[in-house]
């Protein structure tokens, strides 16, 4: 696969964010480029400066995990962009096989998972995959997430809610935090997952249609995002925060199980629990899954 053009705009963002202070280095007063010199990166890599030129202008393909590491070292890289480095990598190389991924159109949960998901009482319990579709959850997911299910005509997607509904900017307080961890994931699976036409034809969308995203796509900014802290302001019952765990779930690559929960004892807890109340009444059973079935699309 051609990743050349993804490949050099990583490494070219991720360069610019070191500067020579942090690795040791004289900063000079003639200095044409923000953060590190080519020729830097090369030096602190132990490459010759011609060899790394070559990969960071996205000729990656063929490199070795050594020099992979050596520039992550140099680049100073955290563990997402790490990763993603070995991503791009991986992607270049003409015997990779795309990852095996399930099409959101097609997935349904299976019955033990959905009675696992079920379970779950204080808090909203869901899967979704790398694009951020909401592929299954329990009833106080769909109570939680309700504005995003509002959303006519295709299935419910966080990236998508977050970046073209106006309700996204009072669900969530600090909505430039959440913009920027919504890009940071799709970055992230575009890297994992660059043959992802579902994928691509989202990130197509938010381009064209959300000035934001477009910036924000820009930074080349990945990250992992496993466990934390939000706040929400949820329309029906006000300001909650949660923490959250997420979860690689081995029997399906590429998706992930996410649990909210509220402190115990605390107002968010109350909310919770006056939202869980709120979602039986306007619910009722539908969406109770019943013994041997799985629960009904929204």
């Amino acid at each position: 696969m051609d990743n050349r053009a993804e490949v050099r705009e990583f490494l070219v963002s991720r360069r610019a964010q070191v500067s020579p202070e942090q690795v040791g280095l004289p900063a000079g007063s003639n200095r044409r480029v923000k953060g590190l010199r080519r020729s830097e990166v090369a030096i602190l890599a132990g490459l010759s400066v011609e060899y790394y030129t070559r990969r960071e202008r996205g000729a990656i393909s063929g490199a070795s995990s050594q020099v992979l590491e050596s520039i992550a070292r140099a680049l100073r890289l955290d563990d997402a962009e790490r990763a993603h480095l070995f991503d791009l990598a991986q992607a270049a190389s003409p015997a990779a096989r795309p990852p095996r991924r399930r099409s959101s159109k097609s997935y349904v949960p299976h019955q033990s998972l959905q009675w696992a998901l079920d379970a779950v009482t204080a808090g909203p319990a869901f899967v979704r995959n790398g694009r951020m579709d909401l592929l299954a959850g329990n009833p106080l997911m769909r109570a939680f997430y309700k504005d995003c299910y509002d959303m006519p005509g295709q299935r419910p997607n966080i990236a998508r809610f977050t970046f073209l509904d106006e309700r996204a900017r009072r669900f969530y307080p600090d909505w430039d935090a959440f913009a920027e961890v919504t890009v940071s994931i799709l970055r992230t699976e575009a890297g994992r997952d660059p043959r992802n036409k579902e994928l691509h034809d989202l990130i197509g969308e938010l381009g064209t249609r959300s000035e934001e995203f477009r910036k924000l796509w820009g930074e080349h900014n990945v990250r992992h995002h496993g466990t934390g802290f939000k706040t929400f302001n949820h329309p029906i019952v006000g300001e909650m925060t949660l923490a959250f765990e997420g979860l690689e779930m081995a029997a399906e690559p590429g998706l992930t199980l996410t649990i909210y929960t509220a402190e115990p004892g605390s107002p968010s807890a109350e909310r919770m629990q006056l939202l869980a109340s709120w979602a039986a009444s306007e619910y009722g059973n539908a969406f109770q899954a019943e013994p041997g079935r799985s629960r009904p699309e929204s």
